[in-house]
């Protein structure tokens, strides 16, 4: 799918990946609905479109509040008159904390964001994209859907639900003109920690190897779309950690087990 001239939703646009998902649409001619939760963000992604501010429209959104999202179809319409592409890019991690200590307050608002605010979106979109001749629909998962991570067990878990939901969508969609991707993120540079409200490393992976800046990542992903891959690796460790995980699944998580190890407090 061309993304010139297309219009694209982007969820969690304010910063990190969202926002240079954004600004790479931009540059190709894309019209952009950037979408985020913090209003700060949005006028600094606005800001840093420059020329191309003028195709990016903001809107502060609360992806896990219903009511707002079924909101959200007929604004754009009234901006921009169609909608064409989804990519649910928003996401939180957790705490680094086992399944014993994790409070169930957290696991809620971890699976609300992930999950029900990518369905949320889904399903308020999904109706306008299937009125398009050509739509794309994104769902941005992580390597913690393909092999365990200690410590982010409900992220990861969400994540494979998103996995899930995203093949299960592509099937469904087979016979329409709606395209669907899958987005598999490896290390990459972004603020999800802060923005998540947990403490983390930035700019090396638990190996300490350097991890992709947003702005290539975002640049794969677009690539991705223009070439309607149905599964989009960021980064040599996704691709990577995918095979490993399907020929050996326990050597997978045995590997990531001892990277991630010393991200976790002492056990009780």
């Amino acid at each position: 799918m061309v993304v010139k001239n297309k219009v694209f939703v982007v969820t969690g646009a304010g910063s990190g990946m969202g926002r240079e998902i954004s600004l790479s649409l931009l540059t190709r001619g894309a019209l952009v609905v950037a979408v985020d939760i913090n209003e700060k963000n949005l006028i600094e992604t606005k800001d840093l479109a420059s020329v191309n501010a003028e195709n990016l429209k903001s809107f502060v959104l609360n992806i896990v509040d219903i009511d707002a999202v079924n909101q959200l179809p007929e604004q754009i319409i009234g901006v921009f008159g169609h909608i064409d592409g989804l990519i649910n890019n928003a996401g939180i991690i957790q705490p680094f904390e086992r399944i014993k200590d994790i409070s169930l307050s957290t696991i809620e608002k971890v699976i609300n964001v992930n999950l029900y605010g990518s369905l949320y979106l889904i399903k308020a979109l999904l109706p306008y994209l299937q009125e398009r001749q050509e739509a794309h629909l994104v769902n941005v998962s992580s390597m913690g859907a393909l092999v365990p991570v200690p410590g982010q067990v409900m992220y990861g878990a969400s994540k494979a639900a998103i996995k899930l939901l995203t093949d299960g969508l592509r099937s469904e969609l087979a016979d329409t003109s709606i395209h669907v991707s899958l987005v598999i993120p490896g290390a990459v540079n972004t603020n999800i920690t802060s923005n998540s409200g947990v403490a983390g490393l930035s700019g090396v992976d638990a190996s300490g190897d350097k991890v992709l800046s947003a702005e290539k990542a975002a640049r794969i992903i677009v690539d991705g779309i223009e070439k309607n891959k149905a599964r989009i690796f960021v980064g040599k460790d996704a691709r990577i950690l995918d095979i490993l995980s399907r020929i050996s699944p326990a050597f997978a998580a045995s590997i990531i087990n001892k990277s991630m190890a010393k991200l976790l407090p002492p056990s009780a």
